[in-house]
């Protein structure tokens, strides 16, 4: 049985207030899976989409150089400083992105304990709570 199921009856203003965030939450939950899909299909479409605008300009371009003859080899020192460079750029990359997943591992975590901490706070103030109600009570008999 749901938390909405086991208070449908109850009308104070706490259970329809909580009925209502349920209900939010339960349509937040739901939609998550459907962005994620979805923005990890936009990040692939456009990743082939750079991808073919690279393929296509450097065959373009290659038919061209062909077609009016132009020499297109390149000497050796600047093939090793293209493909050193290239290197660098992957592992610069490579960096950037373990940087990105830390961070995004750290931000969940400090979200799980606030997640905690808010639990400890209101347990801590409920018994707060209960002892003044015990204060006042006891003043009031």
């Amino acid at each position: 049985m749901s938390k909405s199921e086991t208070r449908v009856s109850s009308k104070d203003v706490f259970s329809v207030y909580q009925d209502n965030v349920d209900k939010l939450f339960a349509g937040v939950r739901q939609s998550v899976p459907q962005y994620h899909q979805s923005i990890t299909n936009t990040q692939q479409e456009y990743l082939q989409a750079c991808e073919n605008i690279a393929d296509s300009t450097i065959a373009l371009q290659k038919e061209f150089v062909q077609q009016i003859g132009i020499a297109a080899n390149v000497p050796e020192l600047a093939l090793k400083m293209i493909h050193d460079a290239t290197e660098e750029l992957v592992k610069a990359a490579s960096i950037q992105n373990q940087i990105a997943l830390a961070s995004i591992d750290t931000v969940q975590q400090n979200i799980k304990t606030f997640n905690d901490n808010v639990k400890s706070f209101t347990n801590l103030n409920k018994n707060i709570l209960q002892s003044w109600i015990a204060v006042f009570a006891s003043k009031t008999n």
